[in-house]
């Protein structure tokens, strides 16, 4: 789902500092009591993941499945057998797969503590036709905009190279759009990177990221707070996008202008899959992070423990297997990671409330 290049991050929330049917809420990694707070393993190598704090009480069989679906993203031709092998275990047996992770790998861990925010695939009512609702275009990719790596230009009439025009530039030109949404949806949307459209007619398209402006993402909640729009401890996804859709209009647009990254869209069949993330490969609710390249690769098998944060309704914790599958522009360090909790309302009410300090290790195949 390339992650505001996603949410996510927080989701919205955590992204938004740093950076609609409703569907089930996963519930992988389980929140555990007091999750992260185990005795944390001591350093050396060849650790087992039985020494991992929360170990016994994983769900072994769902992450061997939901790794096992996965693992051929893996980078490191280390993991191939360990792949192969996690495809051709007895199905429905908990305990074969406990002892086939603590078999087949070992566990290398930082010391460092970092943060977990969240990020899920929103659904958003749009339009064929402007309205004075939804008055914002979901634009496609610019045939003026030329990607060389990280560096996106835009190409002049006389051929000359620029640097691509930030938001608020974008949203006065008058571009074809492919669809029409909220201004607040559509720059949640963007935030999440890609996510799924339905129009009045019942029917649905996933919106996929296509491209961005190549401007640096800026949050806006924590100026929302220092401007006073916003409590400091009240800055979750949903409160931010309502006072966005209580302001709709002038007001809410200059704050939004604040970010000056803007997010082009592809539109496709919506297949009931979940959206694809940067490796390629559809993401697996509760059990799919993103993080930064720079110190992951996709496909690793990681563990996180991450206690209950502190934003307003962070009730839980998260610990479990995830495997790392996205990344994004608010992704950045090696204890970072974004974690996929779903699609739909539920999932991003959940989503906008993960702010957590996050510890994470990774699971390497035996040599």
């Amino acid at each position: 789902m390339r992650r505001l290049t996603a949410l996510a991050a927080s989701l919205v929330t955590a992204s938004v500092l740093a950076a609609c049917t409703t569907a089930s809420v996963p519930t992988r990694p389980e929140p555990q009591p007091g999750g992260g707070a185990s005795v944390i393993p001591p350093a050396g190598p060849g650790l087992s993941p039985a020494t991992l704090p929360g170990w016994a009480e994983e769900n072994h069989l769902a992450a061997v499945e939901a790794w096992a679906e996965t693992c051929h993203a893996a980078q490191d031709a280390a993991y191939a057998a360990a792949c192969q092998a996690a495809r051709v275990l007895p199905s429905g047996q908990a305990e074969a797969a406990r002892r086939f992770l603590e078999a087949w790998f070992v566990v290398e861990r930082g010391d460092e503590q970092g943060l977990l925010t969240a990020y899920f695939a929103p659904e958003y009512a749009a339009r064929l036709y402007r309205t004075e609702e939804f008055s914002a275009p979901v634009l496609a990719r610019p045939l003026d905009l030329v990607a060389d790596g990280a560096t996106v230009q835009q190409r002049l009439a006389d051929r000359r190279l620029v640097p691509y025009p930030a938001r608020a530039e974008i949203d006065e030109t008058d571009a074809a759009p492919i669809a029409w949404m909220r201004p607040e949806d559509l720059f949640f949307l963007q935030i999440q990177g890609s996510g799924y459209l339905t129009f009045e007619d019942g029917t649905t398209r996933r919106a996929a990221y296509a491209a961005h402006n190549g401007q640096t993402f800026v949050g806006i909640a924590r100026p929302m707070v220092e401007r006073g729009l916003l409590p400091a401890n009240g800055t979750s996804g949903e409160a931010i996008r309502g006072w966005l859709a209580r302001h709709r209009g002038a007001e809410a647009q200059t704050i939004m202008n604040l970010n000056p990254r803007y997010v082009f869209f592809r539109l496709e069949p919506d297949d009931g899959r979940g959206p694809m993330g940067a490796a390629g490969l559809p993401l697996v609710a509760g059990r799919s992070i993103a993080v930064d390249p720079a110190h992951w690769s996709y496909g690793d098998l990681v563990w996180i423990v991450a206690p209950q944060g502190d934003l307003v309704g962070a009730d839980r914790g998260y610990q479990g297997l995830v495997v790392a599958l996205d990344t994004g522009g608010a992704i950045r360090g090696p204890v970072r990671a974004d974690f996929y909790v779903g699609r739909g309302e539920a999932a991003g009410l959940q989503a906008g409330r993960v702010r957590h300090p996050l510890r994470m290790w990774r699971l390497v195949p035996r040599s």
